[in-house]
């Protein structure tokens, strides 16, 4: 793998920076990749701006931060708008269509994180873990049994179990994407 950029984005509260720790030791600690990680967030504790950017590699890295992020993914509209223009040509952009609703561009995955989480798992706050198993699941960026490992690993104690389900409502969600796009056709934006 050469250099892959992953760009987190949303407000503070939605578990970005947590899941960009995650999503760094996952590739690191248990896909044996190089990888760095960073963030920022604004000075409110919750709605404030906040990113976190993790960048993967099979060869050291010697730029710690995200020049051309591969993948962005935009958890609410604010954060799709201000850091979509920084995505190489090629990108990804996946958001939560829960928040997300004007998008840049007509090649994007659209999948209600939040309205997953809420409806299907009774907790909004394990958004950032069903957007994770999306994520893995679509780029094949780290392995899902690892990203399992290290959500494991990191989540409060007591909410092993509502994570491990919120990561498989996003390899789900993922899959019924992937499955929608199919039945499309040609229509839908490549993600191979």
């Amino acid at each position: 793998m050469e250099r892959y950029e992953i760009r987190l984005s949303g407000s503070g509260g939605q578990g970005l920076i947590v899941a960009g720790i995650i999503l760094a030791e996952a590739a690191g600690i248990y896909d044996g990749k190089f990888v760095c990680q960073t963030q920022s967030y604004g000075p409110e504790a919750r709605g404030g701006a906040s990113k976190a950017e993790v960048v993967i590699s099979d060869e050291a890295i010697d730029y710690p931060k995200a020049i051309k992020p591969d993948l962005l993914l935009a958890m609410n509209q604010k954060s799709c708008d201000v850091y979509f223009f920084d995505l190489k040509p090629t990108g990804l952009l996946i958001v939560d269509s829960t928040h997300v609703k004007q998008l840049p561009t007509t090649r994007a995955v659209e999948i209600p994180f939040t309205q997953i989480a809420r409806e299907k798992l009774g907790n909004e706050m394990v958004a950032n873990t069903v957007a994770l198993g999306t994520l893995a699941a679509i780029t094949g960026v780290v392995s899902l049994k690892s990203l399992e490992a290290a959500v494991l690993a990191r989540v409060p104690s007591g909410t092993e179990e509502l994570n491990r389900k919120a990561l498989e409502a996003g390899i789900e969600a993922a899959k019924g994407y992937q499955q929608e796009k199919e039945n499309r056709g040609s229509h839908a934006p490549s993600i191979d």
